[in-house]
């Protein structure tokens, strides 16, 4: 036999030998020893779990004579034609490229002959949603009335796409991503099998970079022997999948959460100029704040690392809030490199932003010159129209509520985006104004009970009011009540037309533009 990629010849040939599905397994294998197999299979799940395979294993274990516990032999004439792909009652069709009518009425032509040497012919058809619809009700035709001696066995990765009327006639079986001590295990079992000499670190970042899928894992496996031959070191792995395995990842992380702008960016700059990649980077920065998360949720178990770097990380997060853990991640995970990946400026303005919307009393550390005084945050427990907050200092006592007028169209674009549909704003603009502040409550006056009740659902609620907090760099609070608009004198000439005089005495305002 010639040469043969990694995927294809360690496929699994036997229930038994496919990874991480073991509930389908189990359940497959019973119905082959009772007897009790279904004239239609849905196989769904992403790319590289096993489907084809156990597709394959199936068609098998129902037509081989020597079939023992629900598993094939693998070694009469039936299972190994199968396995060759060269028995003429296993037919495998790639619906991507034969998803017509004509083809599917070819195949329901086909399936009216009995199998030639087998049991039962069976059909793999392999992403099945991409037939067309009418492809799929000539096939539908076919899963309701199917001959004896037919099991159709139907693949796809987006099950959404498939008609319902089609699914209702299969068993359908979710076939999940592989976990990475699983595709560990199979890659190791490879690299014995192979004589290729790679360290366990190694294996785990290929098991990362796979995202659960065991194909790519086992292709990433086979690039690298193919570039570098049977020994692989790691410094190989981290360059063929862009790890920049940087101390200051950590460093950035831990100044970040820290809050120190200034060491901050003097270790962006020196990543920059070292000429690291800087979508790489923060792609890890990204990775190892997703570790502190969970290490400060306590679960442990999701995380990858030795022992030592737990205990570190625990450490990292055991003073940070996770409020604040959260808005870290969301401003570096929210970086676009498309205008220029080779300027730091998306990583500084993220860790800024990051540092400034939680100035709730903790240091904000920035090194400037001694004769320049440090301006005193305001701390979380001070209200919102005192002296102390940053309303006051602005604009002191009663005119603390015409700094909210004066800057409440800013407010209401920052909400752009904000909200289940992305339309907060609309529930405030030309809907409501600031009337008042009370303490640590900014009063909004509404003009219609609508919009009054929409923001006091306490989803909608609390998003005004964190905005708020961002914005203001304030605690505060809202209190929503009903008030009359304050009509406007229109001229003349706009009243004379009949749909704005309409519109008038529907409570609308004309506004001069």
């Amino acid at each position: 036999m010639g040469f043969e990629v990694f995927y294809r010849k360690w496929r699994p040939q036997s229930f038994a030998e496919v990874v991480g599905q073991e509930p389908i397994t189990r359940t497959l294998r019973r119905a082959v020893e009772s007897g009790e197999v279904a004239h239609a299979y849905l196989f769904c799940g992403p790319r590289g779990t096993g489907k084809t395979s156990t597709g394959r294993i199936l068609a098998k274990a129902i037509n081989c004579p020597n079939q023992k516990g629900g598993e094939p032999c693998n070694n009469c004439d039936i299972c190994r034609s199968i396995t060759e792909g060269s028995s003429l009652d296993v037919m495998e069709i790639d619906a991507a490229s034969n998803r017509g009518i004509d083809e599917i009425r070819n195949l329901r032509e086909r399936v009216g002959y009995s199998a030639s040497i087998t049991r039962y012919k069976v059909y793999i058809i392999d992403e099945v949603h991409m037939l067309t619809e009418a492809a799929s009700n000539a096939l539908l035709k076919t899963l309701e009335e199917p001959p004896p001696h037919v099991i159709f066995v139907l693949a796809t990765t987006e099950p959404h796409k498939v008609i319902s009327t089609v699914m209702s006639r299969c068993q359908r079986f979710n076939f999940c991503r592989l976990g990475q001590s699983a595709i560990v295990d199979k890659l190791k079992m490879i690299c014995q099998k192979e004589d290729i000499q790679i360290e366990p670190e190694s294996l785990r970042a290929f098991a990362r970079a796979a995202t659960g899928s065991l194909r790519d894992a086992e292709n990433l496996v086979q690039q690298l022997v193919g570039y570098y031959g049977r020994k692989i070191d790691f410094g190989q792995v981290q360059a063929a999948l862009g790890l920049t395995s940087d101390l200051r990842v950590k460093q950035l992380a831990k100044h970040v959460l820290n809050r120190d702008i200034s060491a901050g960016l003097q270790v962006i700059n020196s990543v920059n100029s070292d000429g690291i990649d800087l979508r790489l980077f923060n792609r890890e920065l990204v990775e190892y704040f997703r570790g502190l998360l969970l290490a400060k949720s306590n679960c442990e178990e999701a995380i990858d690392v030795t022992h030592e770097d737990l205990s570190e990380m625990k450490e990292t997060v055991a003073n940070v809030k996770l409020d604040y853990l959260l808005k870290a991640i969301k401003s570096f995970a929210g970086i676009d490199f498309r205008g220029d990946s080779y300027s730091s400026l998306p990583l500084e303005m993220a860790l800024v932003d990051c540092v400034l919307s939680f100035a709730d009393g903790q240091q904000v550390t920035i090194d400037r010159p001694s004769e320049i005084a440090e301006p005193t945050l305001p701390q979380s427990s001070e209200r919102f129209g005192e002296e102390s907050t940053l309303l006051e200092d602005e604009v002191k006592g009663s005119e603390g509520i015409s700094y909210v007028q004066a800057r409440w169209k800013e407010f209401i674009n920052s909400l752009k985006g904000e909200g289940s549909n992305g339309n907060l704003d609309a529930f405030l603009r030309s809907a409501c104004e600031p009337v008042a502040v009370e303490d640590d409550t900014l009063v909004l006056g509404f003009y219609y009970s609508f919009h009054k009740e929409k923001i006091e659902d306490p989803k909608y609620q609390h998003l005004v009011e964190r905005k708020l907090r961002e914005f203001f760099h304030q605690p505060g609070k809202i209190r929503c009540i009903l008030v009359e608009r304050k009509k406007m004198a229109p001229t003349s000439s706009k009243t004379e037309n009949p749909i704005i005089k309409a519109a008038i005495e529907m409570g609308a305002r004309v506004v001069d533009q």
